[in-house]
């Protein structure tokens, strides 16, 4: 699946991507540390991500979306699909959780964001997932918002 919007290309991504995907983690968790981690605890996380991304498109289960340009990854988004117990008297549909939603810090402020929430929303309607749920970091809250997503009551941890 593929959309084009000027020269950026909205696809899901593949195994060819993962060394990207991998980068663009680090670096997102990194960009709101006080204290980075240290660049020698990389291949480490590498070989953690990197078997959690091909177990994640293998699944099924789990959907990345990517906008890209010339071979390079600006933004993506992660989705997982998570699947209800059935309830009597209606069809049961999955929902759509999103997360690990990261545009690269050169590229923000262009729309890249919302064209890839624009394509997710379309493909999760022809999945007939029943909603997108998404809980936004304080600074995150506008931009979806901007995209159409409204604030739900606030759900319930248990924090260990």
């Amino acid at each position: 699946m593929v959309e084009r919007r000027d020269s950026v290309n909205i696809r899901l991504a593949a195994q060819e991507d993962f060394d990207q995907l991998i980068r663009m983690r680090w670096d997102f968790t990194n960009e709101y540390k006080e204290i980075p981690i240290s660049e020698d605890q990389y291949d480490d996380f590498y070989l953690e991500c990197k078997s959690f991304l091909a177990e994640a498109i293998e699944s099924n289960r789990w959907f990345i979306w990517v906008a890209e340009e010339n071979g390079q990854i600006l933004s993506h988004v992660y989705l997982e699909i998570i699947n209800k117990v059935p309830r009597p008297g209606r069809k049961t549909n999955p929902f759509t959780y999103m997360t690990n939603v990261y545009t690269l810090p050169a590229h923000r402020g262009k729309g890249i964001g919302g064209q890839i929430l624009r394509r997710i929303e379309v493909w999760s309607k022809q999945k007939e997932y029943e909603f997108i749920i998404v809980w936004p970091s304080d600074w995150s809250v506008e931009f979806y918002e901007r995209n159409g997503y409204k604030p739900c009551k606030e759900a319930m941890e248990l924090i260990f």
